[in-house]
């Protein structure tokens, strides 16, 4: 069955610049040029929440893993972090010296990693919004930085034609990826860590493994790519086009798999939902939409190198032998040989972690914006106490 769209959502003023689903597809939230942050609900006749506070063009959107919390950053060169509620509070902190293009929390939920035009990607702890380290080797605008799915390493996309590789621990640029022609506005790890996918304004997404530095698979299309995402199973990847097209390509078959049309102009951004069911798509034409995956749902298989990788135009696929690639193998898992009852107290036992996170995020969040609040409070009484001072001073004189 073909992908189908499921349903718009209609209420930014302006281009949509990044979208992303909640843990468990509650809620979708995106981003737009006209400054706002929507959270869309997505059980039908829900309303949405505008939430307001930057200054300038949101350009980029993420939840956190327990999906109790939202990032944005913005043309403002700020990051907020939002409690994604109809009170919509949020804390501020000036993160960099130029647009914040990208941010993307660490799996645990722990840290943030920002980019920005001011050439530098920033590492942040989550719960305090203290500044770690930054990463400083791109001569260009940087528009894109994501953690690896362990947090070990970081990658990172620029204007000056670059991917690259940087090891969290050590700070250090362990690679950089030069065979993009033009800027290179998306990048993002595969499910596995193992390779790396881009897309760019020279119309080709390139995919590399991380282990060998070598690239396996390049997808020639015919128009700008601005953004992609990994399906969970990685077997799959979904890309949106500045022709209005979304395209999926098949990872394990090396080719074009669909073209999908919706929008009017330049399609923006796409995400997959965490359990690849549903994503989303972000156009110029304002438009949120959400598509319903319809693959096969045999996904239980894992993604293994091996010598094989393709070449793809914009319609048909031609293969060319070369070391490293993407092949899928069965593998038995332990479920079969556990009991009902130990699967059962597992999975009650992560969702009530998971919980304990999430409420632990909230909490933290709100003592944030509680600190803010007092900051600003004491901030007004030091004006005040100086503004009488001066009248008393004046009234003396």
């Amino acid at each position: 069955e073909d992908p189908s769209l499921e349903r718009h959502f209609k209420g930014h003023r302006d281009a949509v610049t990044s979208v992303d689903f909640s843990r468990a597809k509650k809620q979708l939230v995106s981003g737009s040029m006209d400054s706002c942050l929507m959270i869309w609900s997505m059980k039908p006749q829900m309303r949405a929440y505008r939430f307001l506070g930057h200054k300038d063009a949101v350009l980029c959107v993420q939840f956190s893993p327990s999906g109790h919390l939202v990032a944005s950053g913005s043309r403002d060169k700020t990051v907020r972090l939002w409690i994604p509620s109809v009170k919509g509070e949020s804390t501020v902190f000036k993160a960099h010296t130029g647009t914040v293009r990208s941010v993307h929390f660490s799996s645990d939920g722990q840290s943030l990693v920002t980019a920005s035009d001011d050439k530098t990607i920033k590492v942040w702890t989550v719960h305090r919004q203290k500044f770690l380290f930054s990463l400083s080797q791109h001569i260009n605008w940087v528009r894109c930085a994501r953690f690896s799915p362990d947090g070990r390493l970081i990658v990172s996309s620029s204007d000056d034609k670059t991917v690259k590789l940087w090891d969290k621990t050590s700070r250090e640029c362990i690679h950089s990826f030069c065979e993009h022609g033009g800027f290179v506005n998306h990048v993002d790890f595969h499910p596995s860590g193992n390779c790396i996918a881009a897309g760019g304004t020279d119309s080709t997404v390139k995919l590399w493994d991380v282990r060998m530095n070598r690239l396996l698979q390049h997808y020639q299309g015919n128009s700008v790519v601005n953004s992609l995402s990994f399906h969970p199973s990685g077997n799959y990847l979904v890309t949106a086009s500045s022709d209005s097209t979304l395209k999926i390509l098949d990872l394990l078959e090396g080719r074009l798999l669909y073209t999908l049309h919706g929008h009017q102009g330049p399609a923006t951004c796409v995400a997959f939902s965490r359990d690849g069911d549903l994503f989303a798509s972000g156009g110029s034409d304002e438009q949120v939409m959400v598509w319903k995956t319809n693959f096969d749902a045999d996904y239980g298989e894992v993604v293994k190198p091996q010598k094989y990788c393709s070449s793809v135009d914009g319609t048909h696929g031609t293969g060319s032998e070369m070391d490293g690639g993407i092949h899928h193998k069965k593998t038995k898992t332990q479920d079969s040989v556990r009991t009902h009852e130990q699967q059962e107290e597992e999975t009650s036992l992560a969702n009530t972690l998971e919980h304990i996170m999430g409420q632990l995020d909230v909490l933290t969040q709100t003592v944030s914006i509680l600190e803010q609040r007092l900051t600003l409070t004491e901030d007004k009484l030091k004006e005040c106490l100086e503004t009488q001072q001066k009248i008393i001073q004046n009234k003396a004189n």
